[in-house]
């Protein structure tokens, strides 16, 4: 799957990666439904971390869709609030 994150670029990330990223991901939604602004930044940053390292960067000129878009880490709590589906930023 590719995977965008917004402002730095895209990585290839393996199926086999995705448990981490949904555990990571299902603590974000919990903290943004709780207002928790210090466990919002730490677990936004630890999943971006997470792609980073699990994943394989794309050259800067590469021109994939991107199946799953991630806000950048410096984005507001508010901000990711509108990227939300039911699900959370990932999808299943």
């Amino acid at each position: 799957m590719i995977v965008r994150i917004m402002g730095e670029g895209q990585w290839k990330v393996g199926d086999a990666h995705f448990t981490e990223l949904n555990q990571l991901d299902d603590e974000l939604l919990a903290e943004m439904e709780s207002g928790d602004e210090e466990g919002f930044r730490r677990t936004l940053g630890a999943l971006l971390d997470a792609v980073r390292r699990l994943g394989e960067p794309l050259p800067d000129d590469a021109l994939e869709p991107s199946e799953l878009i991630l806000p950048a880490e410096d984005a507001s709590l508010a901000e990711v609030r509108e990227m939300l589906s039911d699900d959370g930023l990932i999808p299943g």
